[in-house]
């Protein structure tokens, strides 16, 4: 295990943004986390997880810290019955390569999100989640690292607080856990409908009417690879903004003086409105903002085109963000998090 100094964050994350981290180790066990933990503790060195460093954001004046890389592997099958398989994972796993392990098991739950970049130690901090799939609905538990106690802890699917796009992880608990591996429970039957909206039309725009794991995970890469640009070949953290969350009142309102307006029920009183719709709607969509591309195949993307420094993209997010709320009166919000 060897300490990095001085080294470019820019390099590690998927947007090539951000400054020099004053240290960064890769992590391979439980007990190398516990030690470099404990020895940063102690030298008063603050401390962040990275994983693929395609959900996050580095600033100009980079990492005054140390930079875990999480990289502890695993895949063991811990019980197995007539209808389910769970599976204990280790969190340094790359999440679409895990995808692709369970699908070749033919287990259901999140073959849905296939082709999500990052590692599964990742997932549960922001609950990823695509077309109707999220990891709460698989998540049993996970052990991770208490920083506060030095202590390997379990915690709980409702421990973890999960919401769209949120948790524990990224909220109160923000900096107490470093996530070591999750357990999830699958499911031995195949797919079934409904299906999410999108992936409904492209199975029937392809007159597919028999749903495996195989060929929903394959759809999934295919409107993926349409929508999405890969953040190995374009520098972009994938999604930059959430959906917008908005009451049942404020959607009746909306309604009126949008009557196009997409929506989808979350079933406890609220809509989910397309963010990547609202950027649209305010004419932004594929336009420039400060060396920021908006998508043109995808309004939520922000590409790096001639960015320089964090300073672009923070001018560029307010300014796209002014116009959602100027004309819809709905504050869209950043999804990767950022190093600080």
């Amino acid at each position: 295990m060897e300490i990095h100094t001085n080294i470019p964050l820019k390099n590690y994350t998927t947007m090539r943004l951000g400054g020099p981290a004053r240290f960064m180790v890769d992590v391979h066990t439980s007990d190398e986390l516990k030690a470099v933990v404990a020895n940063a503790r102690s030298k008063n060195i603050p401390l962040f997880v990275l994983g693929g460093g395609s959900n996050v954001i580095a600033r100009d004046e980079g990492y005054n810290g140390l930079i875990i890389r999480m990289r502890i592997p695993g895949f063991e099958v811990v019980s197995d019955d007539a209808s389910s398989t769970t599976l204990k994972i280790g969190g340094g796993e790359d999440w679409d390569a895990t995808v692709k392990r369970t699908v070749d098991l033919r287990l259901s739950g999140i073959e849905a999100m296939s082709a999500i970049p990052g590692t599964v130690g990742a997932s549960p901090v922001q609950n990823i989640g695509a077309y109707g799939q999220e990891i709460a609905d698989t998540l049993q538990s996970l052990e991770a690292l208490d920083v506060t106690t030095g202590q390997i802890v379990t915690l709980s699917n409702q421990d973890c607080g999960f919401s769209y796009r949120h948790s524990i992880f990224r909220g109160d608990a923000k900096g107490r856990y470093i996530i070591i591996n999750i357990t999830l429970k699958l499911w031995k039957s195949l797919p079934q409908p409904p299906f999410y909206d999108s992936l409904q039309s492209y199975f029937d725009t392809h007159n597919i009417s028999i749903f495996t794991h195989q060929i929903v995970r394959d759809s999934v890469i295919a409107i993926r690879a349409e929508k999405l640009p890969d953040p190995r070949d374009v520098a972009n953290t994938g999604s930059f903004f959430k959906n917008a969350i908005v009451d049942n009142w404020r959607l009746d309102e909306l309604r009126q003086q949008h009557p196009d307006i997409k929506t989808y029920d979350m079933g406890d009183g609220t809509f989910k409105v397309p963010s990547g719709w609202l950027i649209e709607k305010v004419g932004a969509k594929g336009r420039l903002y400060h060396g920021m591309r908006v998508y043109d195949k995808n309004a939520l993307v922000l590409i790096n085109e001639s960015a320089t420094g964090y300073a672009d993209l923070a001018a560029a997010r307010d300014e796209i963000v002014g116009k959602v709320r100027d004309t819809f009166r709905i504050l869209i919000e950043q999804e990767p998090l950022e190093i600080e």
